[in-house]
């Protein structure tokens, strides 16, 4: 029913030998036309928790998602690492009052930022903030002395946010459907893409108390727009008779430093049986830096666009430029070995100092070539990736995120990578176990994983105006020493599915 090209992506989702079924238009499949329809099939397999689905064509997943959630299968002794809780609650959302398509297309025909959304909300809401929405604020109502699990996810495209509720603190016991050690906190943060799922026992005085997310702006080095105004819901307790609830105190837009201590906080709950232990023996290292640069403006004029020195915005990784196919997708071409749709030698970085401001101004890194490159990768390899945010155009936490995989996020930090200093920080014990990770402000992280599911795989900044800019790139991870992956793509794909590939469409 869609008037758009769309796709579905089911975030977080392994798809074990269901590649197919990711979702990432041009590179999984090709995406389901105007009046046409694909069946998703797929098992989900060695997961539970909190993740989600949403649109991967465009900004369509501005409008196009929902919560995924996974239950803990009966029959074992405990369902949780965790008490069981009363009630679970999903909280999500943003809100534009415009045509999604429109605005990014408008950003790109211009070379600029895209305009920016109307509203942050929760559960579809703006709250009693915005006056569009009073009527409708989310509510909330519990029971005194009872314990809720909310199930947060940030579904915003491009804001990180803070989380808070008035007079009460939140345990966080799970991340991106990954159990952690319990961490008490009165914040929560989340990037685009992100899940975090929180126990809340509300045992304050019977009364209202607004639950508020305001975003946090890591950008520095330029200055940018954002909404200031927070969403709110409300927390009600049964029996409440105050009418006025109250607000809690929320970060500066700008407090990297409580940002960094949630992320940094965050470790793996090893004693439960879903914990998997870090991959020891490493066979593929890489160095991947990444962040804005630029495009010659082109066809509207030599210095007519709309950014920096009148060129056109872009973004890469190791230099390179992202940029997706339109007659085949990057599975199918993979599939059938067909050449001209992607090359697979993705480069090395370029070496400079990468976090300096003054780089902004070298005219030798700030123009990224646009290609389709990929990382080959053996069946079970080992990779460990640092991932070195840059200060090219501007310095800012991106939140990188990893299809058909987990990944342990072994360390984290500001500044350059130092391979000497970093690894004494290297946790290889119980790191936290994620799909996204928010690289820090002028930062790095180090991620490892084990390539055990034979696909093409994008790895790309869940800020959806930097995925079109090409901020991205993607893994060919190869078949093993047995066929399973042939065969299941045989019979995962459908018909229709086989139809839309050999006829895309780039609109």
């Amino acid at each position: 029913m869609s008037p758009n090209n769309i796709t579905i992506h089911w975030h977080g989702v392994f798809q074990l030998l269901s590649a197919w079924a990711d979702g990432p238009a041009y590179v999984t499949q090709c995406p389901i036309r105007p009046g046409q329809t694909y069946a998703y099939k797929f098992k989900i397999t060695g997961q539970e928790g909190t993740l989600w689905w949403h649109a991967h064509v465009s900004w369509l997943r501005a409008t196009v998602y929902g919560a995924l959630i996974i239950s803990p299968r009966l029959g074992r002794p405990s369902l949780f690492p965790f008490r069981n809780p009363y009630q679970d609650v999903p909280i999500l959302g943003e809100w534009r009052n415009a045509n999604v398509v429109e605005v990014e297309n408008q950003g790109l025909a211009l070379g600029a930022a895209p305009n920016i959304s109307d509203a942050y909300t929760i559960n579809g809401q703006p709250g009693d903030l915005y006056s569009c929405s009073k009527a409708n604020t989310y509510k909330l109502t519990v029971v005194k002395g009872k314990t809720y699990m909310l199930r947060i996810i940030n579904a915003a495209l491009n804001n990180q946010m803070f989380f808070k509720i008035a007079n009460h603190t939140m345990e966080v016991v799970a991340i991106d459907a990954s159990y952690t050690r319990p961490y008490v906190t009165d914040v929560v943060v989340l990037a685009p893409g992100q899940t975090t799922d929180v126990l809340l026992v509300d045992n304050q005085t019977v009364g209202s108390y607004y639950m508020a997310s305001s975003p946090y702006i890591s950008v520095q080095g330029v200055t940018i727009p954002f909404v200031e105004t927070a969403t709110t819901g409300i927390l009600v307790y049964e029996c409440a008779t105050s009418a006025i609830p109250l607000m809690p105190d929320l970060p500066a837009f700008d407090d990297t430093p409580i940002a960094h201590k949630f992320y940094t906080n965050l470790t793996g709950l090893v004693s439960w049986p879903t914990w998997v232990s870090v991959p020891k023996e490493v066979e593929v290292e890489m160095f991947m830096t990444f962040g804005l640069s630029l495009a010659p403006c082109g066809s509207i004029g030599d210095d007519t666009c709309g950014g920096p020195f009148g060129q056109r915005f872009s973004a890469s990784m190791n230099n390179e430029s992202f940029e997706l196919p339109s007659r085949l997708s990057m599975l199918e071409a993979f599939f059938n070995k067909a050449g001209g749709i992607y090359t697979t030698d993705f480069p090395p970085p370029v070496e400079f100092n990468y976090t300096d401001p003054s780089i902004s101004s070298d005219e030798s890194l700030l123009f990224a070539p646009k290609s389709t490159k990929v990382k080959n990768l053996k069946y079970n390899s080992v990779v460990q990736i640092v991932l070195q945010n840059t200060a090219i155009i501007a310095r800012e936490n991106h939140p990188i995120h990893l299809h058909g995989f987990n990944f342990h996020v072994l360390a984290q930090g500001f500044g350059n990578y130092d391979p000497v200093n970093g690894l004494k920080k290297f946790n290889l014990f119980d790191p936290q176990i994620r799909n996204t990770i928010a690289v820090p402000t002028g930062g790095w992280a180090v991620n490892r994983f084990k390539a055990n599911n034979p696909g093409i795989w994008m790895a790309h900044c869940h800020l959806d105006v930097h995925l079109p800019w090409g901020l991205g790139m993607a893994f060919e991870v190869e078949n093993g020493a047995y066929t399973a992956f042939e065969a299941a793509s045989t019979t995962s794909r459908s018909t229709p599915m086989l139809r839309n590939c050999f006829l895309c469409h780039s609109n």
